[in-house]
């Protein structure tokens, strides 16, 4: 019940007129049915007594009139149910997208927040768990609602006969319960190969892939796994309909003889009083549609109890996901009022979820405003980390982090975002306009701005050759006329947007990987224009970087090795800096 309630309150949050609408729908689906049940016993009776016309007329312009009125209804709403359906899926699926993007950073790298969205996303989009939820419970409704009125009718013939057909019911969703469980079985066995499956399947449909699956001959070996997974699937569903089918046999069987005993018990009642008296053929019109309708409705009421339970089971993750505490609610704090004036590791410690060894290990140093800072180390040394600590992507384990003195886990999470721009590896540019990728806002409102960041970054000469300037869309996936632009054409994006948001404090993590040595060389003697007064932490596999900084902080194996001007560190014959910088610089002569 609590997974019930949860998951009413979301659907009636996200999409309140189609919840309304499809209750009313329920209700008058319920009405139609018991009125088509006591409505012709009137019809009969007066053809079986006076056939009096006026009353023939009225009683069967009744039962047409309320057919084509709840019919008409039923039609119109439905009708209006299937237009919004598509909508209601979207709406739910932008909820679980706006749920994973106000989740703490952290959970989207923890392998099993991972598998959980995977799972959670599975049940939404390929299932449509939450649609059909949601028309289930409606189902529900509609059942329950007809069952009321059929069971006052029923009542009147014979509790007896009733309390028969409820055994039988009983024994028809004992069937429905078993094949349901062995269906939740098949589904747990199905869902890691599925997912397996489409990750196979969608490889080749990745235009990004495509080079290297015909450079290296992929196809045949990507060919042979999904057919592989593709028998695999079809073996396990070959063993599941197995036992569909005997189920569903036995259920037939049961499902006939409760309309046998239905019929036959109210076929008695009008030849004979063995049972009571007699009833008339309007009666016996009434209370076999009662019967039929009555065990066919008891029959599907638990079939929507055993589904929503099973859909339910399905949305676990969804759940689950939907019930994690959100970033901004555990974030709350003193404004940061800005700009960012000394920045303080004190003794930081950090180890990532599901592993032992720590990352960052006591690591201590400061920042004045307005330095620039090279971080520098080897591959996995703990850089990027640490700078995610500083953007509260992660929160230390040990230690703390001082910001204008104090800690920044006091500090209000979105002002003190405010005052961080930040260019990392795996940046991210959208397929909007170029315009709109720098500022992130609608186009037009500051492009002055972007213009003149444009120009600063290198970017001119090749806006001036797009037929719609800053005003072209990245990529060709949503528009022909659409750019690709190169590797380090596209970094120079990224970094423009670090530079519009005006922040005190750049972070730039690898910010010319992409770059030829000339654009690298631009960028650096550049730099400390676009950065102006702003305080800058570089991370950077060429040492190059080091030499335009004031200090270079060295870590090695989560530690703090060196942290000093460049010149300093050059003097200190083999340490882990100047053999870096050696290295490198040899390889360039």
């Amino acid at each position: 019940m609590k997974k019930l309630r949860l998951f009413f309150r979301l659907s009636w949050e996200t999409v309140p007129a189609y919840i309304l609408l499809l209750i009313l729908h329920t209700v008058l689906t319920g009405v139609q049915v018991v009125l088509n049940v006591v409505l012709p016993k009137f019809l009969v009776d007066e053809l079986a007594g006076d056939c009096n016309l006026q009353r023939l007329l009225f009683f069967g312009g009744l039962v047409v009139g309320a057919n084509l009125l709840f019919g008409w209804l039923g039609r119109f709403m439905k009708r209006c149910m299937d237009v919004q359906n598509p909508y209601v899926s979207q709406k739910m699926e932008q909820l679980l997208g706006e749920k994973i993007m106000r989740l703490p950073y952290i959970r989207l790298e923890d392998p099993y927040y991972l598998d959980l969205k995977e799972r959670a996303s599975f049940a939404i989009l390929n299932q449509e768990a939450i649609l059909n939820t949601i028309t289930g419970l409606a189902e529900l409704l509609q059942k329950g609602s007809t069952l009321v009125g059929l069971s006052f009718i029923m009542l009147t013939l014979s509790p007896v006969l009733v309390a028969a057909l409820l055994l039988l019911v009983g024994i028809m969703l004992l069937l429905q319960k078993r094949l349901s469980v062995h269906m939740k079985k098949i589904h747990e066995m199905i869902l890691p190969l599925n997912r397996r499956y489409g990750y196979y399947v969608n490889q080749v449909f990745q235009d990004k892939m495509q080079k290297d699956i015909r450079l290296y001959g992929m196809a045949d070996m990507l060919g042979e796994r999904v057919d592989w997974y593709n028998r695999h699937m079809t073996n396990t569903f070959d063993r599941f309909r197995r036992r569909e089918g005997f189920y569903m046999g036995l259920y037939g069987v049961v499902n006939d003889l409760q309309a046998a005993i239905s019929y036959g018990y109210v076929g008695l009642r009008v030849i004979t009083d063995w049972f009571g008296g007699r009833i008339g053929l309007g009666a016996f019109t009434m209370y076999v549609n009662a019967a039929v309708q009555f065990s066919a409705n008891i029959t599907q009421f638990g079939q929507c109890v055993i589904r929503l339970r099973q859909l339910l089971g399905y949305l676990d993750p969804f759940v689950e996901l939907m019930n994690l505490p959100d970033e901004q609610n555990t974030l709350e704090g003193v404004e940061f009022m800005g700009p960012v004036e000394q920045i303080v590791f004190e003794n930081v410690d950090f180890t990532y979820p599901g592993s032992e060894k720590k990352v960052l290990e006591g690591v201590s140093f400061s920042v004045a405003q307005g330095e620039k800072i090279a971080v520098v180390g080897l591959n996995g040394a703990g850089k990027t980390t640490l700078i995610k600590l500083l953007c509260r992507l992660y929160e230390p384990q040990g230690g703390r982090i001082l910001v204008n003195g104090r800690d920044i886990l006091e500090y209000d999470y979105q002002s003190y975002l405010r005052q961080l721009a930040a260019v990392f590896q795996d940046y991210c540019l959208f397929d909007f306009s170029i315009e709109e990728n720098i500022s992130c806002r609608e186009a037009g409102q500051d492009r002055e701005a972007v213009e003149k960041l444009i120009a600063q970054v290198g970017l001119s000469d090749k806006i001036k050759e797009l037929p719609q300037g800053i005003c072209t869309l990245l990529g060709k996936a949503y528009d022909e006329n659409g750019t690709e632009l190169s590797g380090g054409q596209r970094q120079k994006v990224a970094i423009a947007r670090a530079l519009y948001k005006d922040a005190s404090l750049i972070i730039l993590d690898e910010p010319t990987s992409a770059l030829d040595p000339l654009a690298e060389a631009e960028i650096y003697e550049n730099f400390n224009d676009l950065a102006g007064g702003k305080t800058a932490i570089y991370i950077s596999h060429r040492m190059s970087s080091s030499v335009f900084c004031d200090k270079v902080l060295v870590i090695d194996q989560g530690r703090v090795a060196d942290f000093a001007p460049h010149g300093e560190l050059m003097k200190k014959a083999g340490s882990l800096y100047q053999r870096m910088f050696e290295a490198q610089a040899g390889n360039y002569m």
